[in-house]
């Protein structure tokens, strides 16, 4: 039996004659914290959604949670929670509302998401404000219950898409402390970040630009490999040496014609 959790292979979409994601290839681990990194635009959150089953590879393929994203997606889907950059919470609903929604999508009956409950209130730190409009919560407070009701069926891969943005500093290192929690417990986490500062609680990273990887490693590999301090000062190092290439063989071209 596989030991990954996710691995990609070839995973190319296009819309039309634009590449948003160009034949990507990597493996995450179970239990593996994985970040993934890139500008707006790099084609982060277009990989995410192919790998929840959301939207059709145009080449190539992955397997997530030993299912086949392009022919098995509802099977992908019973395995996988998924957190977008917006929390995905209905304002207009209670706490109680929202994850008892939540456990409904997942297909959960209602003894399960009674037994569910009591533990999502206390990771998101909302026992007692059970019946608050979800509106009235603070950012983090809402940021730990999307999470908690992603987390409803107990899946073994979870995706976090921009999960932090929009929240203070505490609330960020309190739900980095979460996802911790989550990894200990065996659950593989898949984040998108544009905090360079976090992708250092990563256990890996892979860095992607206009819908090609072009670095990978741990943060302490990336940093020694290239003899920088930070990953700021690496993803700059990167990006601009990607840049460069790019001009160059601009360059070349337009000569050759």
């Amino acid at each position: 039996m596989s030991g990954y959790s996710i691995e990609v292979s070839g995973l190319t979409k296009k819309f039309g004659d634009f590449t948003a994601v160009n034949s990507v290839s990597f493996r995450v681990a179970k239990g593996e914290i994985f970040g993934f990194l890139g500008a707006n635009g790099a084609g982060k959150s277009t990989t995410i959604r192919m790998l929840c089953g959301l939207l059709n590879p145009t080449a190539g393929g992955a397997i997530v949670g030993g299912f086949s994203v392009g022919t098995q997606p509802e099977k992908v889907k019973e395995r996988i929670g998924y957190m977008s950059q917006k929390f995905s919470l209905y304002e207009d609903l209670t706490v109680i509302e929202n994850i008892r929604f939540f456990g409904g999508i997942y297909g959960l009956g209602r003894s399960r998401v009674k037994t569910r409950l009591p533990w999502i209130l206390e990771m998101a730190g909302l026992e007692g404000r059970e019946h608050s409009l979800t509106r009235e919560l603070a950012g983090g407070w809402k940021q730990r219950l999307a999470l908690g009701c992603a987390l409803l069926h107990e899946p073994e891969i979870v995706f976090l898409d921009e999960p932090t943005g929009g929240v203070d500093p505490v609330s960020r290192r309190r739900f980095w402390d979460l996802i911790y929690d989550l990894s200990v417990g065996g659950v593989t986490v898949f984040v998108t970040t544009h905090y360079l500062d976090e992708a250092e609680y990563c256990h890996r990273i892979m860095l992607m630009h206009a819908g090609e990887i072009i670095a990978g490693g741990s943060p302490r590999e990336l940093k020694d490999k290239h003899g920088l301090m930070t990953l700021e000062d690496v993803f700059i190092h990167l990006i601009e040496e990607r840049v460069q290439d790019e001009r160059t063989r601009g360059g070349t071209n337009e000569g050759g014609r």
